[in-house]
């Protein structure tokens, strides 16, 4: 037995044991506007614009945390400051690059899982003139 349908059982019992007002709700939705469609991008647009700005602080916290580490553990141990320098410098190269690969990582992980939306919205919606259309003419459409 595969875990999602697992979950898709849970889900009908949850549903089953409720009032029935989340499927009223869903089928009185009615499609949104081009103007609601249009703010609703512009919102995600500015969300993911703000989670992008977030992001680019993560290289400078990365290399100022470890340089700071670093830093106080040669401080403790008494290093010489030309050696502690070259390690500091090092170390704060060393962990800036690690930041950017995960700024970059982070960066993908997001693009796929904005494109994966994209694809469950396209399969979500369908073509009005699908809907209006008689099932016989989709099948004798297919064998064509």
């Amino acid at each position: 037995m595969d875990w999602e349908e697992t979950g898709s059982r849970e889900d009908e019992n949850v549903r089953g044991e409720s009032d029935g007002s989340s499927e009223d709700v869903e089928e009185q939705q009615e499609p949104e506007s081009a103007a609601e469609r249009e703010a609703r991008e512009k919102r995600e647009e500015e969300e993911r614009q703000a989670r992008a700005r977030k992001r680019k602080l993560i290289p400078p916290f990365v290399m100022l945390l470890a340089g700071a580490i670093t830093s106080i553990t040669m401080r403790i141990l008494q290093y010489e400051m030309k050696t502690m320098l070259i390690i500091l410098l090092c170390v704060l190269l060393g962990f800036y690059f690690a930041g950017c690969v995960l700024q970059t990582m982070l960066d993908r992980f997001e693009r796929q899982i904005e494109e994966a939306h994209m694809e469950e919205g396209e399969v979500i919606e369908k073509d009005p003139s699908e809907q209006d259309e008689p099932r016989s003419s989709k099948v004798n459409r297919k064998n064509e």
